[in-house]
């Protein structure tokens, strides 16, 4: 449904394209995945565009069917379809893709460690509360080690986990692309948390603003956003801040761990031709000073405005909002993952006393 595209989907969607040549992305209507799995966050139009904004898809079916069928492959001429390795059910409780893996035209790629949206979620619930006093944190602690987890034990796909950054990662991720002499390069700054639809609108407008461009964001490292962003910001950390913003279409190249104020030597090191900023507030360095003071004196320095004022902080309101839902979710969807592992456990058992009875 891609609802809050994280860099998990997008490892998703890269490890679908290697597999083929052409990589068509169903995205669900917000009716239908209302219908299974309770109100999306985004809507639509911003989940549609989101998908888009990932590099490595070629082509997105709007309003894509819940349960994928071999008549929805034949209509987009697709020879296989491509899922993560956890379960997903129909409401009365199938396999969404019976059909195709019985007709051997389904693979699967892998779960990225450490990243899932119930796991974001909950570091946002953490962040809401935590921040605003000490004593709350003990009881956050809790909250966190039970987020995730329905009544009885917990499920294995839906737990809170931590992601490792490899260099590995960061290749596959990686454009790789050098620029070329008719490039102009641009360079952005921030923080870009939570990568979202607000941050896609930006990057697109920055794209926009040359023929050949060859657009590098810099990444602040977590303890410099936290000094202008404050609470428990940032939400995911440099590591995975890193691959959410290498995974859209618009960018370039990433500095991990850029310095705060656009000096000299980062301006010369890359060639930068114009450095751009949103119509966000700009916030001073440690020492008061203008971090675009350099880019400024320059004549390079530019604000755009992608016409989408929509902020990490936004989004963390939205999502805090749709909560109890989330909650209520999360909770069903617990319930029927330990169900299915309760149904396979049976299964497997009778197989057992079958085979152990005809060898007796």
């Amino acid at each position: 449904n891609y609802d809050m595209v994280h860099y998990g989907h997008s490892n998703q969607l890269r490890q679908a394209k290697a597999m083929g040549d052409y990589l068509i992305v169903g995205v669900h209507s917000d009716e239908e995945i209302a219908k299974h799995k309770g109100p999306p966050v985004f809507t639509q139009p911003e989940r549609y565009k989101m998908v888009r904004a990932i590099k490595w898809v070629d082509e997105i079916v709007e309003g894509a069917p819940y349960v994928t069928t071999l008549e929805t492959l034949e209509k987009y001429n697709c020879d296989f379809c491509v899922h993560g390795d956890d379960i997903t059910l129909t409401v009365d409780g199938k396999d969404t893709y019976e059909e195709v893996k019985r007709m051997d035209r389904y693979r699967e790629c892998k779960r990225t460690q450490g990243v899932s949206t119930t796991d974001l979620v909950g570091r946002m619930l953490l962040m809401t509360k935590a921040h605003h006093s000490n004593i709350v944190s003990v009881f956050y602690q809790q909250h966190t080690d039970n987020f995730g987890k329905g009544p009885k034990g917990h499920s294995p796909w839906t737990g809170v986990s931590q992601f490792l950054q490899t260099s590995q990662k960061i290749i596959q991720f990686a454009s790789g692309k050098e620029p070329q002499t008719a490039d102009t390069i641009i360079y952005v700054a921030g923080a870009f948390d939570l990568f979202h639809i607000g941050h896609v609108d930006f990057l697109e407008t920055v794209y926009k603003q040359a023929d050949r461009p060859y657009v590098i964001v810099g990444l602040h490292f977590d303890q410099e956003v936290n000094r202008y962003k404050g609470k428990n910001y940032p939400i995911m950390n440099v590591h995975e801040r890193t691959l959410s913003v290498l995974a859209c279409r618009y960018v370039s190249e990433v500095v991990i761990g850029a310095p705060y104020t656009v000096g000299k030597d980062l301006l010369d090191h890359f060639k930068v031709d114009l450095v751009c900023h949103g119509k966000t507030e700009v916030f001073p360095d440690k020492d008061g000073s203008d971090p675009y003071a350099v880019p400024k004196k320059r004549g390079i320095f530019h604000t755009v405005d992608s016409g989408n004022g929509l902020t990490t902080d936004d989004i963390v309101q939205r999502i805090i909002e749709n909560r109890l839902q989330y909650e209520a979710r999360n909770q069903k969807k617990e319930a029927k993952e330990m169900a299915v592992i309760e149904a396979m456990k049976k299964r497997e058992e009778k197989t057992q006393e079958q085979e152990s009875l005809h060898s007796v």
